[in-house]
């Protein structure tokens, strides 16, 4: 029996008023917010964050493969995949696939996961979606559009959510694109790509679906399925014959945004924080096609109980405090040349400690238990000056304690002032790196912070990723 062993999802700390959004432009106001990744955020990190809340404690050796989809990778020519398998410290020896240029690329990563596994050559495969779209200012998209991800273990064995059935159809419907020059998305005019793309396709397949296994609308629990918006997805609902109150799956427009190819998984991992043994739930994501799947809990599924998930990650948020600063942090606009020297990366010191810097692997000295993280990584204990007597040991998972910290209000950052400190991990080790996510009146020596995967610079062309310094998010 191949299906879902566990998940996870991530929301950015951030959000937007809508109603700020509308101030700005002179737009009659929209109820709701969206989450807005922070300027160290993207795609990649988010994935990192949602693949962290689904693994938990779990052995991350056995992992044989991940695949990571979006419609905002990291890179046009880069596998992102790779990167967060370095970032989790899975072994090198496993299969890395990207999925992109379609909504439903998280839908259609599941299927070739539940493949590689039902056909025998992977037994556990990851699944990371995530998006961060950009929206053209004082467009449609700039109010609907949100960040997120969401992350789910697909196996053989220990699972929580039985894949029962799966049906597939392909489109070449132009309904939304974006071509290699350009910035922003493009569309045609609403009514023809609802009516003839959206409003037929998704409905037409999971009709279909249903009629093939013989199950009618009252025999699922929960109904999950992508909307481009929130009219759209109560219409369909309707269409299909759904109970909004009690069956179908709340869409998050109204507290996170539309997440594109994120959505559909994000909202299959809220249904699933509430489920129980024996629902059977309907996934349905959209774009260039349709996927449609029917799930059935089973009793594995109260294992999976206490991650951050959507849940926690929507009660744990801090508003933007204005427009400017989300053109800030999506650096929309042309800026002021700074004054500082440009940044230097050297991808020769980048590739030498790079499990130090993606997977934040520190030394554990064999003789006086000591751990040390060091740049370059050094062969000599700074305590007890043993040569070559270290053991490994994984970092990033670790709490840790402000030791002390400084602020710098005319450092080279987007979110000023740009925080340094110094922070002491549980059971021990000691890093120096910079705090995000923060509220200034609440950063103070003693507090407790998390590490969080971030994007540091562009210095030399290239994302330079390493772990971050956060307050806990509860």
């Amino acid at each position: 029996m191949a299906g879902i062993i566990s998940y996870g999802a991530y929301i950015p700390i951030y959000r937007l008023n809508r109603e700020e959004i509308a101030r700005v432009w002179g737009e009659v106001p929209m109820r709701g917010e969206k989450a807005v990744a922070n300027c160290d955020e993207d795609s990649l990190t988010m994935g990192v964050e949602a693949a962290i809340d689904c693994l938990g404690n779990m052995e991350r050796q056995l992992i044989d493969g991940l695949y990571f989809a979006s419609t905002t990778p990291a890179y046009r020519e880069k596998q992102s995949a790779s990167i967060i398998a370095a970032a989790l410290d899975l072994r090198p020896e496993i299969f890395t696939a990207d999925f992109t240029d379609s909504l439903r690329a998280g839908t259609s990563a599941i299927r070739a996961a539940l493949d590689a596994v039902k056909g025998g050559s992977a037994k556990r495969v990851m699944i990371v979606v995530a998006d961060c779209r950009l929206p053209a200012p004082n467009s449609q998209y700039e109010f609907l559009f949100g960040d997120g991800a969401a992350a789910f273990l697909i196996g053989d064995s220990e699972v929580s959510l039985d894949i029962e059935a799966a049906y597939s159809v392909s489109s070449e419907f132009m309904d939304i694109w974006k071509r290699e020059q350009d910035t922003y998305l493009q569309t045609w005019e609403d009514r023809f790509v609802l009516e003839e793309g959206y409003l037929k396709i998704l409905p037409q397949t999971v009709s279909k679906l249903m009629k093939d296994y013989g199950l009618a609308p009252q025999d699922f629990t929960k109904v999950v399925f992508y909307a481009p918006d929130a009219r759209r997805h109560a219409q369909v609902a309707r269409r299909l014959g759904f109970e909004a109150k009690t069956q179908v799956q709340d869409s998050m427009f109204a507290m996170v945004g539309n997440t594109g190819a994120a959505l559909a998984p994000m909202m299959l991992v809220a249904a699933l924080e509430e489920a129980k043994s024996g629902d059977r739930i309907l996934l349905a994501s959209y774009g260039d096609g349709c996927d449609a799947y029917i799930f059935k809990v089973t009793e594995q599924i109260e294992k999976c109980r206490g991650k951050r998930g959507i849940k926690h990650h929507l009660e744990s948020k801090m508003m933007l405090p204005s427009y400017g600063k989300y053109l800030q942090f999506r650096n929309i606009m042309e800026w002021e040349p700074t004054r500082l020297p440009p940044q230097f990366s050297s991808l020769t010191e980048y590739w030498h400690d790079r499990k130090a810097i993606l997977a934040l692997i520190g030394n554990k000295c064999e003789k006086c238990g000591h751990i040390q993280i060091d740049f370059p990584v050094q062969r000599v204990c700074s305590w007890c000056q043993a040569k070559d007597e270290f053991e490994p040991v994984r970092l990033s998972g670790k709490k840790g304690e402000l030791l002390t910290f400084s602020m710098d209000e005319r450092a080279q950052a987007l979110d000023l002032p740009s925080i340094m400190c110094v922070v002491d991990l549980e059971g021990g080790g000691r890093i120096l790196t910079q705090m995000t996510d923060r509220d200034l009146q609440k950063v103070n020596a003693g507090m407790p912070v998390e590490l969080t995967f971030r994007n540091m610079h562009e210095g030399m062309g290239f994302h330079n990723y390493f772990w971050k310094a956060r307050p806990i998010r509860c």
